[in-house]
C-alpha cells in the first residue's frame, strides 16, 4: 500500500503562491510589450471588432413604405420578452382598415437580454435586431427606447423599410 504524499510546509504559505501568479502575469506583460502584433486584444476606439451578419444588436422598428409604423400593436413582442422589457400601448386608427397601432412602444434596454425571441415572435416583420450595438448613455432615461429612437434615430436614415409588403399581405387575406 503506497503512501499519500503530505504537502509541503511550503505550500501552506500564500507568498510562493502569489509570487508565482505575479511572475506569470509579468511574463505575459514583457512579452505583449515586445511583440504587440501577436496580442489576443483589441484596440477599441482605434479598431472595431466584424460581428458576422446574424448578430443581434439594438432594436429597430420597420416601417412601411409610405413612413408609417408596421407594428400592428399585437402585443406578441412583450408577451415573448422574458425580461418583460417591452411595453406597448395602443389605440384604434383613423384608417378603418387598420385596426390597431400602437401610440407608444417603449423598450428598456437596460432589463433586456438582447435574446431576439420579439422579432421571431413578430408576425408582420415590425421589430427587428439590428447590427447596432454600442448603446452609450450618461443616465437611465437614455436607456428606455421609444417609437422615435426605435424606429426613426438618425443611423437608420428615415427607418427601415419591412420586407413584407402590403400589398402581398392584402392579396394573401393576412
Amino acid at each position: 500500500m503506497s503512501k499519500v504524499p503530505q504537502p509541503s510546509e511550503l505550500s501552506n504559505w500564500y507568498l510562493p503562491g502569489i509570487l508565482k501568479g505575479l511572475g506569470y502575469t509579468f511574463t505575459n506583460m514583457v512579452k505583449n510589450i515586445l511583440n504587440p502584433k501577436k496580442m489576443s486584444t483589441l484596440n477599441y476606439p482605434e479598431e472595431k471588432y466584424k460581428y458576422s451578419a446574424r448578430f443581434k444588436g439594438n432594436h429597430i422598428l420597420t416601417v412601411k413604405k409610405d413612413g408609417s409604423l408596421r407594428c400592428t400593436a399585437c402585443m406578441l413582442c412583450a408577451t415573448n420578452c422574458p425580461a418583460q422589457c417591452i411595453s406597448i400601448t395602443a389605440s384604434e386608427h383613423e384608417d378603418p382598415t387598420v385596426e390597431k397601432y400602437p401610440i407608444n412602444y417603449e423598450i428598456d434596454i437596460l432589463r433586456c437580454v438582447f435574446c431576439g425571441f420579439c422579432e421571431e415572435a413578430c408576425p408582420v416583420d415590425a421589430i427587428r435586431m439590428g447590427p447596432e450595438w454600442q448603446t452609450p448613455g450618461l443616465a437611465g432615461a437614455d436607456f428606455h427606447y421609444d417609437i422615435k429612437k426605435l424606429a426613426y434615430r438618425a443611423n437608420l436614415k428615415g427607418g427601415i423599410q419591412s420586407s413584407v409588403d402590403d400589398k402581398e399581405r392584402h392579396e394573401a387575406g393576412i
